[in-house]
């Protein structure tokens, strides 16, 4: 059966393939580390403050890859870009599985980060080419549902495979996440195309006829700045969700006293309420703009760690999980149509790929932090308020930003 080119656009297949390589490329690859962090943690008998920069070092080998993708994309193009991150995704995965001491699984997970990098950013890229502005919110937010899915699956998963291979149950979740990349990345090589052109399509959605002030040269006056803004919220957003996301499991298993699968339970509730928090602010922000829906993400994910920090009991702790997933993964998906609104479809991979260093940064120094703050307080409640301070002060900030030129 043929289906005719305006029932259905190929873009929807570039944002179904996309959550499938957010679901490898970060969904498995970074936050199943939150579930097999205790495990892995009593095996290698490493201390919080190890385990804390091992998660650093997935960071900083994603912020390398930020700084290299841009050439990466333009030499390479994107499809072949994303076929190599996840290729090394897939290897390095399989060899954290083997690995022992400190030194070995720090260097392994850099170069899942650099993996990471390179296939996250020139996917999200593809957003301002296949989609218009009014659609590119809610495409965005389909892509990252991938990292709700992986959620679900480790938290469900991992106690599973510890409760059958015992001690080396993470071993073989980190074998199994690397044999799941592997089909990931021989789907997306299959599927994925670098822009509409290339099959004779035009982006999808509304194509509005530009008022005199959109009509405006490729490059303005002030760019930089605006960059500079988008990046300073990113940062914010990326020194404080994984503040949360790498520890809370442990901060169940340690402060509340709950067994493994109980926590498991517990985090697969964030990956539920994650698989539609960028589609649904996403959405709204095509709707209200993009400046009042980062501001509205923020707040709620100030409730979210001012609630961990508080320590409320277990129905708090459930409020605050939902809090976090029904928000965790709305600031990519916003920041990702908001780079295209602010930049242009032509600049949007490189304007990405800046405002994601700073976002790299913040996720790269958050972990490491919060994990000698423990070291030292004995619990992460401290960096759960500090996170809350951070995310109420981003709110504000994203209200002056500007409003869009281009479409």
């Amino acid at each position: 059966m043929v289906i005719h080119p305006r029932s259905f656009h190929y873009g929807w297949v570039i944002a179904a393939i996309g959550f499938m390589i957010i679901f490898a490329c970060i969904g498995l690859a970074r936050y199943a580390y939150t579930m097999l962090l205790p495990a892995m943690q009593s095996g290698l008998s490493l201390a919080d403050d190890r385990m804390g920069f091992i998660g650093t070092g997935n960071f900083c080998g994603y912020l390398l890859a930020v700084v290299l993708a841009p050439r990466m994309i333009r030499r390479f193009r994107p499809r072949a870009v994303i076929a190599g991150g996840l290729t090394l995704i897939t290897l390095t995965l399989s060899g954290i599985g083997v690995s022992h001491g400190f030194l070995l699984p720090l260097a392994l997970y850099f170069l899942v980060g650099m993996g990471t990098g390179f296939a996250n950013i020139p996917t999200m890229a593809l957003i301002s080419q296949w989609f218009r502005s009014d659609q590119r919110g809610k495409a965005a937010g389909l892509m990252i549902g991938g990292n709700g899915a992986a959620i679900v699956l480790a938290g469900i998963l991992v106690p599973l495979l510890n409760r059958t291979f015992g001690a080396d149950g993470w071993r073989a979740g980190w074998f199994l996440l690397g044999g799941i990349a592997l089909l990931v990345t021989l789907l997306s090589t299959w599927l994925v195309r670098n822009s509409p052109a290339d099959m004779g399509l035009e982006p999808l959605g509304r194509k509005l006829t530009p008022t005199p002030d959109q009509l405006l040269p490729q490059e303005q006056r002030g760019d930089g700045a605006l960059l500079l803004r988008l990046g300073l919220l990113y940062l914010a957003f990326g020194a404080t969700f994984m503040v949360y996301g790498t520890f809370i499991v442990t901060t169940m298993v340690r402060d509340y006293g709950f067994s493994e699968a109980r926590a498991g339970i517990y985090w697969s509730w964030a990956g539920f309420f994650s698989l539609f928090s960028g589609i649904a602010f996403g959405t709204l922000s095509d709707r209200i703009g993009r400046r009042h829906g980062l501001a509205l993400v923020f707040i709620v994910q100030t409730a979210a760690y001012l609630l961990a920090g508080l320590k409320p009991g277990s129905l708090g702790l459930m409020v605050s999980i939902a809090l976090y997933g029904s928000a965790v993964f709305a600031i990519p998906a916003i920041m990702a149509a908001a780079v295209g609104d602010y930049l242009g479809m032509s600049r949007a991979a490189s304007a990405f790929a800046t405002v994601t260093i700073f976002f790299a940064a913040g996720q790269t120094v958050g972990p490491a932090a919060a994990g000698m703050i423990a070291r030292g307080t004995g619990s992460f409640t401290h960096a759960y308020m500090a996170a809350s301070l951070i995310t109420a002060t981003a709110a504000l900030f994203a209200l002056f930003l500007p409003k869009p030129h281009r479409i």
